[in-house]
Formats: structure tokens, sequence, C-alpha cells
């Protein structure tokens, strides 16, 4: 590993580290309604909602309002999409988006998944970016950051009816969080040489005599909040390794780290909320476990370089900094290590965004991306979506243990009962559900859409899926996705991965708020040691492990057997 690469690594883990119990006493303050500089735009907010920050609703109604905002989102911005063609700010003449990937698209970034069948350039209008894409990338992200605060207020609360108010938790997370972190973020980007106009695209003439277009456009707000709501969607076709997205290892930095910010700070905040800082310090341990051990595979598959052409005596460095590995399709500009962080970042925290195009990484360092997404998106995860997918697997692991000891389990004295190990099951299978349900359907009716044969092609598919259904929104760049079978199944396995898994966590919430606090006894298992987060992190691996490995075999590791054995497809 090259010294640029590790220095990267060490900065990049020190400044998440720094600004979690910044964020996560921020945003404690946030929703707990202390923060209140901007009311005069808050409650004519509320107004026109027909609510007021002091109204609080029931799981069911909170649930239904989430549900309703999201459906009129999808709704504009699929109608966005068809209507392009006629409105302004639409310098390059595109037309209306077909209805399949509009519908695709609209599914899309309302989840928070930013899976692109299209380039942003080619296809999109300055209006659709600013007023479509950019606009929900800032709801969606406060849509799961509402329902990760929501869930804390369950396990927070006593004997209480409420979990309190959508529209308030979304209002507030857009105007206290998201917006003035990403106006700040913005101003840097642009400092840094991120473009941020109305221009109309630059036709130059190169060196070898040819036209080429230049497209610019509004590119620094979309990539601060593109970064810091882990929404992942381009500007551009080729995403954060387009030099006007990421000019510098700077600005790469700043990307990285807000992918991470969010996610990590409110495993604070979820210590503070119920009580107890050290309950949400094991929780991003166990989260940061399982980053380390991904990227260390990750690492050890990449900067080996392609046996085959180690085996040729091929020199694979590509300069005098980089120590080795194999740099097609890496971000060439920062390096085989940088690259494949980033790779692990945008996996492991459900964004999307790229630098280097997946399906060029060698067959275990692919692997692990796919595998940060089939655990759940729980190694720091979506805004809020990691948190509250965590906490699944944390009633899992209290659960088990309370098995293991002959107690009824509880946790942050809370018993833990059946209906909830229900829905917690219930949010957990809908992975699968999608992964396999939707999957075996498009490997039937839609190999067309696969670039490679063998193993890889075969990742290819899946990865789409879990992409998708994980809400993450990357992919491997042979899997052809724009066509009518898979723009309509992506959608469906998009909006099943986000509400099917958020609905029952909703009731969950619900639930443990009504429940009366009980002390902890002799026998309470506790979750504040590293006890309970290796056990946490064995029953997020196993059931990774039973639910996907055939998948994994059949793809990522029988291509490294394969490669190693010298075979090509």
């Amino acid at each position: 590993m090259d010294a640029n690469g590790l220095l990267t690594i060490v900065v990049f883990c020190a400044l998440v580290l720094a600004l979690t119990p910044l964020l996560g006493r921020y945003m404690t303050a946030v929703f707990d309604g202390q923060v209140k500089g901007l009311g005069w735009l808050e409650r004519p907010i509320y107004r026109l909602c027909g609510t007021s920050a002091d109204e609080e609703q029931h799981w069911s109604r909170y649930a239904l309002s989430l549900l309703a905002f999201s459906a009129v989102g999808m709704l504009l911005l699929y109608a966005l999409q068809r209507l392009q063609g006629g409105l302004p700010w639409n310098p390059a003449g595109l037309a209306a988006v077909a209805p399949d990937l509009a519908f695709n698209t609209a599914a899309s970034f309302v989840t928070n998944t930013n899976w692109q069948s299209y380039g942003g350039e080619t296809t999109l209008s300055y209006l659709t970016q600013m007023a479509g894409m950019t606009v929900q990338n800032f709801v969606s992200a406060a849509t799961g950051i509402a329902v990760a605060i929501a869930l804390i207020r369950g396990f927070a609360r006593h004997s209480a009816r409420t979990v309190g108010n959508f529209t308030v938790d979304v209002t507030r997370a857009v105007l206290y969080l998201l917006l003035p972190l990403c106006v700040v973020g913005a101003l840097a980007l642009v400092a840094l040489g991120v473009p941020q106009n109305l221009s109309a695209y630059t036709s130059v003439t190169t060196l070898e005599g040819a036209q080429q277009l230049i497209a610019q456009g509004p590119v620094a707000s979309q990539m601060m909040i593109k970064h810091l709501g882990t929404n992942g969607g381009g500007f551009f076709n080729v995403n954060a390794a387009h030099p006007f997205e990421n000019p510098s290892a700077l600005t790469n930095l700043i990307h990285m780290v807000a992918i991470f910010a969010i996610g990590a700070g409110l495993t604070n905040t979820f210590g503070r909320m119920v009580g107890s800082q050290r309950q949400g310090w094991m929780i991003l341990t166990a989260m940061t476990i399982l980053f380390g051990l991904s990227l260390a595979v990750a690492l050890g598959a990449e900067v080996q370089g392609h046996p085959l052409l180690a085996a040729h005596g091929i020199d694979q460095l590509a300069s005098p900094w980089q120590s080795g590995g194999f740099l097609e399709g890496k971000e060439v500009r920062f390096g085989v290590v940088t690259s494949v962080l980033f790779s692990i970042v945008t996996t492991a925290a459900s964004c999307g965004a790229v630098i280097a195009m997946h399906d060029s990484l060698l067959p275990l360092a692919g692997m692990m991306p796919l595998l940060n997404m089939m655990l759940g998106e729980v190694i720091i995860g979506g805004v809020g979506a990691g948190l509250y997918g965590m906490m699944l697997f944390v009633l899992l692991a209290v659960f088990i243990a309370g098995l293991m000891v002959g107690r009824t389990p509880e946790y942050l004295g809370k018993k833990i009962e059946g209906r909830d190990m229900t829905l917690a099951l219930l949010a957990i299978l809908a992975f699968p559900l999608c992964i396999f349900g939707l999957g075996s359907i498009a490997m039937v009716w839609g190999q067309g859409a696969i670039q490679d044969a063998g193993p890889h092609g075969l990742s290819e598919l899946v990865y789409a899926y879990v992409s998708a259904t994980a809400n993450n929104g990357s992919a491997f760049a042979g899997f052809s996705a724009n066509t009518l079978l898979h723009n309509i199944l992506l959608g469906l396995a998009m909006l099943a991965g986000r509400f099917m898994v958020i609905i029952p966590l909703l009731a969950i919430a619900g639930a443990m708020a009504a429940r009366k606090t009980i002390p902890p006894s002799a026998g309470t298992f506790p979750t504040d040691g590293g006890l309970f987060v290796v056990l946490l992190i064995m029953v997020v691996l196993v059931i990774g492990g039973l639910t996907f490995f055939p998948l994994l075999a059949l793809g990522p590791l029988a291509e490294h057997l394969t490669l190693a054995a010298g075979t090509l497809f």
C-alpha cells in the first residue's frame, strides 16, 4: 500500500470520528426542539401542512404521513421528467424522459437510492436536476433521518402514545441540518473548482481538431447534498470520477467524509437521546469493525494486482507514488487505494457515488461492496437508514442473548416481545425477498442486459438488484439497465427495499414508546460493552452469510477461483 493512500485512510477516519460527537450533539438539540433560529420559516410550513410543532403523531399516522409525502414527491418528479421538453432552463433542448425511465428515476430519488439508468448531462435539463433531483436529495435524506429519530424516541420514551411529528421532523432536518451544511459545503466546492452556473453547454475544438460539447451547470449544489444525504446521483454520467464533480484530492476527501458524517453522528444522537452515550458508541464500534474488515479484504485483493498480468511479468506500476495494484477502471488521479476506499465508503453508507467502476474491481474486491449492501446497509448506512437498519440486528442480538440465558430479552429497559421480533424479521426479510424474487425474474427474461459471460455476468445482474433493494444506487457498470423490464423491476425493488423496512420499524417504535421501562437486574444482558459488540457483529455476518452466500459463491468467489486458475470467459 502506498503512503498517500494510507494517509488518506487515516485522515478520513480521524475526521469522521471527530465530527461524530459534534453532529450528534447538534442533531439531538435540533430534534428536541432546542434550535429555533428559523422559527419564522418553520411556522408557515406547519400551518400550510395543517399541523404545529407541538402536535405529535401515533406511529401509524406518522407512517401514513411519510407514505403520502413520498407518493406526492414521486408523482411530481415523474411529471417533471415527462414535461421537461417544454419547460425552461433546458439549454440543450433535451426531450421528455421515457415513461419507464421516468418511473425508475422517480422511484430512485424518492427512496434515496439515486440509481441512474441514464447519463445526467444528456438526459435531464437544469430545471429537472434542480427542482427534481436536488430537491428529492434533500427531502428523501430528511425522511430517513426522521424515521431514525422516531425510532430513537420509541426507545427513549416511557408509556407514550406518540413518536413525534413527521412534518416537523422532516422540516427541521432540512432547515437546521441539511441546508446549512450544504450551503457551506457547496461554497467550499465552488472555491475548489466545482462549477455552479446555468450557462449553456460549451462547444470546443480539441487538440485533434474534433468538436466536443462540454456540459456544465449547477453542479456544486447537487454534489454536496448528493454525498451528505448519501444520495449518490451524479450530475454527470461518470459520477464523482468527472473532474467537474471532483476536481482534486481535497474535494474527494470532502465527499467521503460527507458520506459518513451524518450516519456516524446519528449513533451519538441515539446515545444522547436514550440517556447513555456509551450505547451509541458501541453501535458505532460494531459498524467501524465491519467497515474495517470490508476495506481490508478489498484492499488486500486489489493492491496485489491482476494475477494473470503478474504471472506474465507485466508491470502494473502506474506512477512513482503508486506502489502497485490493478489500475483498470480506477481513478488514476487518486490511485488504487483511494479508489478502493471510496468504493467501500459509498457501499457501506448506502450512497452509491463512485470514482471507480466497480465492474473493474478484481473478484474479491468487487465482492465487498456487494456484501456491504447485502448486509442491509448497516455499516454507517444511509442517513437515518443505517441506524434504523442496524437496530433491527440489535433487537435480534438481544433476543438471541435472552434465549441463551433463559430470560425475557430486554434492551434499554424495554422488554422485547414476540411481536417486536416478528416485525423486525419482516423488515430483514424484505431484502432477500426483493433480491431473489425480482432478480430471478430479471435473470429469466432480462439476460440481454448482462455484458459479460460466466460468474462475472451473474455478479453484474445480482449487483443491480442488491443495489436497488438496499437503496444504494451504485452499479457494476457492465449491466445495461435502461430497458423496460429492468426499469420497472428495479423501480419496484427500490420502493420495496425502502418502505417494507420503514413501516415495520415505525410499528416497533410505537410499541417501544408505549412500553414501561424496567430497571436493570443481575440477569440483564449488558449492551454497552465489548461482548455485545461481538455478538452484534456475528449476528449481522451470520444472517447475511446464511442468506446470500450461494450468490457470492456462484459470482465473485467462483470468478476468483477460476481467475486464479487462469480461466477466462
